[in-house]
């Protein structure tokens, strides 16, 4: 296929590619995953579409389409000619709500109608003297929005725990280390605890603080070894052994962050303390594609979603850190879009 050829080809899967995500988010919403895992076997198309209430035609197109994106498998009895039944595939299994690493909070947030709107303000931003996108779009910034709009800021604490299932064991089987001879750690930023919850468990050692807003803290369940902190990390952060922040920072821009990292110091002991901040560190060079080009993916999320919010090369993470008073840093990479990046007083 010449150069020119496969041009075609590429320009038509960008033209089109926005059904993607919007197709996983229907199947996320009829529960097809769900529904294929509770059965324990390949479903069959009657079958699938009594179990969810739906009807078998649109039902069929669907998982066409999600067949061959491989989203879903698919199985025929007596071979070619013989009737489909539809299995889960990887992908699949990490679109179960209550799966040990589920997705499909994610998806349902940035495909959900809120998110999605302010792309349209993008260009208009990027070209100069308009509002960030979803300032544009909405009228406030995405905190102020989820403050308002209680359904919608579930969504994001929904969201930040199911990225929490995937990262917190990647950090935990990299990165043990990285928690020894701390007694206590705020998460700040730390949603409904979700995170929190699963280091406590798998670090006993640690006792837990969930900081976050007020908002947020009042919605948070109960969860052992855990306390629940309402306030503003621009005000103060609750003292502890070490901070950690994971999806936290990439929200801000630089004056923004160097106040929060500035409080996060504050927070530590000076001699044994440590802020442990888990987020993608961009590597210009690596054109290739996998996590480094999610983490590109994440950056225009980034753009579109906040009002100063970026992915980050190491010299700008090292430039912030140096600007709020850190004197050193080290990055560990671990297996997920972002790294875990130590800083020291």
């Amino acid at each position: 296929m010449s150069e020119e050829e496969q041009a075609k080809i590429e320009i038509w899967n960008y033209i089109f590619g926005f059904i993607d995500p919007l197709v996983v988010k229907c199947a996320v919403e009829l529960g097809i995953a769900d529904t294929i895992r509770a059965t324990g076997r390949p479903m069959k198309l009657d079958e699938l579409s009594a179990a969810i209430g739906c009807a078998p035609g649109p039902l069929y197109r669907i998982m066409l389409f999600l067949v061959h994106r491989r989203v879903f498998g698919e199985t025929r009895a007596g071979g070619e000619g013989g009737s489909a039944s539809y299995t889960l595939t990887p992908i699949s299994h990490l679109l179960v709500r209550d799966g040990q690493q589920s997705m499909a909070a994610l998806v349902l947030l940035m495909c959900s109608p809120t998110m999605l709107g302010t792309w349209h303000a993008l260009s208009a931003f990027v070209r100069g003297g308009a509002p960030p996108a979803f300032l544009a779009s909405h009228g406030d910034d995405v905190w102020g929005y989820a403050a308002g709009n209680p359904a919608h800021s579930k969504l994001i604490n929904d969201a930040m725990a199911c990225n929490a299932s995937m990262v917190v064991p990647a950090i935990v089987d990299g990165c043990t280390g990285v928690f020894e001879g701390l007694a206590t750690v705020v998460d700040v930023g730390g949603g409904n605890g979700t995170t929190l919850q699963t280091l406590v468990k798998a670090i006993p050692w640690i006792n837990g603080i969930n900081f976050d807003l007020p908002h947020v803290i009042d919605a948070a369940p109960k969860h052992d070894g855990v306390e629940h902190v309402g306030g503003d990390m621009f005000l103060s952060i609750p003292k502890a052994d070490a901070v950690f922040m994971k999806w936290v920072l990439h929200d801000w821009g630089d004056e923004d962050c160097i106040r929060i990292l500035r409080n996060c110091k504050e927070a530590i002991p000076e001699d044994k303390g440590k802020v442990i901040i888990v987020e993608a560190v961009i590597v210009e060079e690596d054109r290739s594609r996998g996590l480094s080009d999610v983490r590109l993916m994440v950056d225009m999320v980034m753009m579109a979603h906040t009002n100063n919010g970026k992915e980050r090369t190491e010299a700008e993470w090292k430039s912030l850190l140096s600007a709020a008073g850190f004197s050193r840093y080290k990055i560990k990479p671990i297996p997920a879009v972002q790294s875990v990046i130590e800083a020291y007083p």
